[in-house]
């Protein structure tokens, strides 16, 4: 009997990641073969990737015009290979600038879509979701107060919780970090994380380099720089300063958040991240100046990071856009190395959103659903 194939699309790293873990979780459950849009760890994965999610990768309003005739291509190439390949079915993981564009493209051809981390209607584009019930078979949500949103819309959905619960562990203590990085057991450490695409680091890692030499000339710190896969050490050679010292890992970035004493980290998934290891952070991002003028008529929650939205509160500091300086940052990043009381309340909001996530096994969960919809 000819194996069934099934289209599994992710559309930059996190997505890169989830998506890997889940064909792996439904190979085991189906014996299928995967192809799709995707990064490394797809392709570690096993999966056949006839597109990079590099080439649709973008951040911002105005920076997706630049991109829309290589997300068109992509969207056109993969609906060929599904056609081609007689795709039983579809899973689309997250980035829905890209996917939903791919899940009318799947409808037209019968192949039938499941959706794992959907749009977040619920913070801009509502109108998204009416988009969604019409060519979506099923969303597969990861926040619990989403489950409601989708339901209410008509939309067959389920929660599973957060597939990071289960992965984000530090993979060695403190003091094996610090000596592995030659770094001074005696100074607080400071980690930065700030983003996984090009177009988000040239508007985040300026100010952030400003900060840690604001902060290197007024408090005895050390940097550490968990840099995202794929982005070469030449990349972050321009904005390099020689005043100051950042010390770079690749591939440690759990171990990096977990030693350190707090975190400036681009609002995205690395806030999760960070929140279920309790380290304190400082959530910084900033876009271009139309893209934020347009985003403040979209957006409609009270807070831009998910740990604040998880929580429904102010647990961390958000220095967005005109408000992300680095005076700005360099004072928050002090309020929390100095005497431990704002640093321990922190921790015990983190902790909170923590326990909002849900239990482990989400992907499991994600993976039995998806292997019914066969």
């Amino acid at each position: 009997m000819t194996e069934k194939q099934i289209l599994i699309s992710a559309g930059e790293a996190s997505s890169d990641m989830y998506a890997a873990r889940l064909a792996t979780a439904l190979r085991e459950r189906t014996s299928a073969k995967f192809f799709g849009m995707g990064g490394p760890r797809m392709a570690a994965a096993g999966v056949e990737l006839v597109a990079d999610y590099h080439e649709v990768a973008v951040v911002g309003i105005a920076e997706v015009l630049h991109k829309i005739p290589a997300v068109i291509a992509v969207q056109n190439r993969l609906k060929r290979e599904a056609q081609r390949r007689n795709a039983a079915l579809a899973i689309l993981v997250d980035s829905p600038g890209t996917h939903l564009g791919v899940a009318r493209r799947l409808k037209q051809i019968g192949v039938p879509v499941g959706y794992f981390i959907g749009p977040q209607v619920w913070a801009w584009r509502a109108g998204r979701v009416r988009i969604v019930k019409r060519r979506v078979a099923r969303m597969v949500v990861i926040f619990p107060f989403e489950e409601k949103i989708y339901r209410d819309a008509g939309v067959p959905v389920d929660f599973v919780g957060h597939p990071l619960v289960d992965v984000v562990k530090p993979t060695m203590t403190r003091a094996e970090f610090i000596a592995r990085h030659n770094l001074d057991p005696g100074r607080p450490i400071v980690t930065i994380l700030p983003g996984s695409r090009p177009n988000e680091i040239a508007q985040n890692y300026p100010r952030v380099i400003q900060a840690c030499e604001r902060l290197a000339k007024s408090a005895n710190v050390q940097f550490v720089h968990a840099k995202a896969p794929g982005l070469s050490a030449e990349f972050f050679a321009r904005y390099a300063q020689p005043t100051i010292e950042i010390r770079r890992v690749e591939g440690a970035t759990y171990d990096a958040l977990a030693a350190a004493d707090c975190a400036i980290v681009a609002s995205g998934t690395a806030t999760i991240e960070a929140a279920l290891l309790g380290t304190p952070m400082v959530v910084i991002y900033r876009v271009t100046p139309t893209s934020a003028f347009i985003l403040r008529r979209m957006v409609r929650t009270p807070f831009f990071s998910m740990v604040n939205l998880i929580a429904g509160r102010r647990v961390v500091p958000e220095l967005i856009q005109d408000d992300f300086t680095p005076a700005a940052v360099e004072t928050e990043v002090r309020r929390l190395l100095d005497p431990p009381a704002a640093r321990d309340e922190m921790k015990s909001g983190l902790a909170e959103v923590r326990a909002k996530l849900g239990p482990g096994g989400a992907i499991e969960r994600a993976a039995d659903i998806f292997a019914r919809m066969l």
